[in-house]
């Protein structure tokens, strides 16, 4: 069990059942009365991020997560499919699960699976991954100044904003945490 002095910023802990973790917090020590601690928790099932108050000498359960490396295959009918990379047991998530991860999923790309209580939940993405553009508009000439970007539709489907001088058929590094562009790793050819 977790006391509540053990919080902190990414702590996963059980609430009603269900794996949380723990988004932001905050010990409140009132004038009158016992002290308290406020918490956003958000929910590693649904993704609902929550506002919870508890007592100080509250306990709060440790949640049965295990990760596991697993290689994304490929997706179908609104499944994406990935294979443990010491088993090689396949497990398909759906596009809910995934969130707004799922458009940084490539082929064979290497995931962290959350699973809890033997369910997959999630995946942890790498934190950069590199992905192909497969369209953008030309950039405009002499329109550098101000540096300026423009949306770019990757491979994968994601649609990031990107500096002017990037073409179609470009392979970009991408940071997942901010889902920004950080670089363009070389230039592709123009046949996607």
């Amino acid at each position: 069990m977790y006391s509540t002095s053990d919080f902190r910023k990414g702590l996963k802990i059980e609430l009603d059942g269900k794996p949380n973790e723990v988004v932001d917090f905050l010990h409140v020590k009132p004038g009158k009365g016992g002290a308290f601690v406020r918490t956003k928790l958000k929910n590693l099932v649904t993704g609902n991020v929550i506002d919870r108050t508890f007592r100080s000498s509250e306990k709060v359960g440790i949640p049965d997560l295990k990760q596991r490396k697993m290689q994304y295959l490929y997706n179908a009918e609104g499944k994406f499919y990935f294979m443990d990379q010491e088993t090689y047991e396949q497990i398909s998530l759906d596009a809910e699960q995934l969130g707004d991860n799922r458009g940084f999923l490539h082929d064979g790309i290497v995931v962290d699976m959350l699973f809890h209580n033997d369910q997959p939940i999630t995946v942890e993405l790498p934190i950069f991954v590199e992905i192909p553009v497969s369209s953008t508009n030309p950039g405009v000439r002499g329109d550098t100044a101000s540096g300026g970007s423009k949306p770019a539709t990757l491979k994968t489907g994601a649609v990031i904003n990107v500096p002017l001088f990037v073409e179609e058929g470009d392979i970009l590094k991408i940071d997942t945490r901010t889902r920004g562009y950080i670089e363009r790793v070389s230039k592709g050819d123009r046949n996607l």
